[in-house]
């Protein structure tokens, strides 16, 4: 069974899929979404198409560990999921990635402006791959 890892954002979702084995991410996109309940209901729609088994939801805490409101927003987004797909969601410490994904994205040469389309979809990746790898 497939791993999806989730970068949850307000205007901006980024999602990565692991292959098959569970190894490697594979594929990630971004998917634009507002509304929290819409949101799920698609991501767990793509779950179903991929044959996920497990999806990772990046927790987004503040570098001294504490939460703050977008860990409460996270958490409340792993309900719906859960929920709305009938998988087991695993809360991942997403500290550092979408700067990790910019300096990834510029090293790259992408321009700014191009920063935000795709940002996302590597911090998931991101996401993915540091739950992959502990999982080994």
């Amino acid at each position: 069974m497939r791993t999806m890892a989730i970068d949850y954002g307000d205007q901006r979702i980024g999602l990565a899929v692991s292959d098959l084995l569970g190894m490697l991410a594979g594929e990630a996109w971004t998917m634009q979404e507002w509304d929290m309940e819409r949101a799920a209901k698609r991501i767990a729609e793509e779950a179903t198409a991929r044959d996920v088994g497990t999806l990772v939801l990046g927790l987004p805490k503040n570098m001294d560990g504490s939460e703050g409101p977008r860990a409460e927003k996270s958490r409340a987004f792993r309900e719906l999921l859960i929920n709305e797909s009938g998988l087991p969601v695993i809360l991942w410490d997403e500290r550092r990635s979408s700067i990790e994904a910019h300096a990834i994205l510029h090293s790259a040469g992408k321009k700014e402006k191009q920063h935000r389309k795709n940002v996302d979809a590597v911090a998931a990746s991101l996401i993915l791959e540091g739950y992959l790898g502990s999982a080994r």
